[in-house]
């Protein structure tokens, strides 16, 4: 038989009863009719957080899709190496980059690419350096005969903003420069490229203010780089 309730603990039961019985009761959430500036402000801030939210997931797409863009470089850095016989290399390659420095150079030369201010081959580099052209001149150190570009470090001695610097392998200048054929030398232009505008009344298509900003900051440390290299005799690869 179950024991039969105590009078206190049938009062402790009232008394609870009771208080729950005064406790307020707490009214539901109406939401706020459209069109009020209530429920505007409502949206606005549904919509705020949202935004935050997409803001947020944009930002972490753009590290990771810069992160494996660079990873992708640096595998098509790997894949795109050529080795070069030491008798191969001419004479007259100095100041020649060493491996870190050549790194350097080709990235920045994809830049270049990119931002349209490269200009290959011996005939557009003269007419670039001729025509008042700044920047930095790179030629590949196994082209042969090496008469096809030996004039060109003089031309780019008596120019005015312009250095230069040679690499070892034309194959790799050729690759980082866009092209499929090897490349005996390049020109990194600091100079803006004038596009004349369209017909159509439409803004001429041309690097970003960013992307030019972004070329001149890496080629002027790759330029004082460049002043300090030693002999290629010094150089060890």
């Amino acid at each position: 038989m179950a024991p039969e309730s105590t009078p206190k603990k049938e009062k402790k039961d009232k008394k609870r009863k009771s208080e729950a019985a005064d406790l307020p009761v707490q009214p539901e959430a109406i939401p706020p009719a459209e069109g009020t500036a209530s429920a505007e402000a409502v949206a606005m801030e549904v919509d705020g957080e949202k935004a935050l939210k997409k803001q947020k997931k944009e930002k972490k797409e753009k590290r990771k899709s810069s992160a494996a863009g660079e990873a992708a470089d640096d595998e098509d850095d790997k894949k795109g190496e050529f080795s070069v016989p030491l008798d191969a290399i001419s004479p007259i390659a100095s100041p020649l980059a060493n491996k870190k420095l050549t790194k350097k150079l080709f990235k920045t030369t994809k830049k270049a690419s990119k931002a349209r201010q490269l200009k290959r081959g011996v005939k557009e580099v003269v007419k670039a350096i001729r025509k008042g052209e700044k920047g930095l001149l790179l030629l590949a150190s196994n082209i042969t005969p090496v008469d096809v570009i030996s004039h060109l470090p003089l031309i780019a001695e008596e120019a005015n903003g312009v250095e230069y610097v040679w690499v070892l392998s034309k194959e790799e200048l050729g690759q980082a420069a866009g092209t499929k054929r090897a490349t005996s030398c390049v020109l990194i232009s600091t100079t803006p490229v004038k596009r004349a505008a369209p017909k159509d009344g439409s803004t001429p298509k041309g690097a970003s203010a960013e992307d030019l900003a972004d070329l001149k900051s890496s080629l002027e440390e790759i330029i004082e780089e460049v002043k300090k290299l030693e002999s290629p005799a010094a150089i060890k690869y």
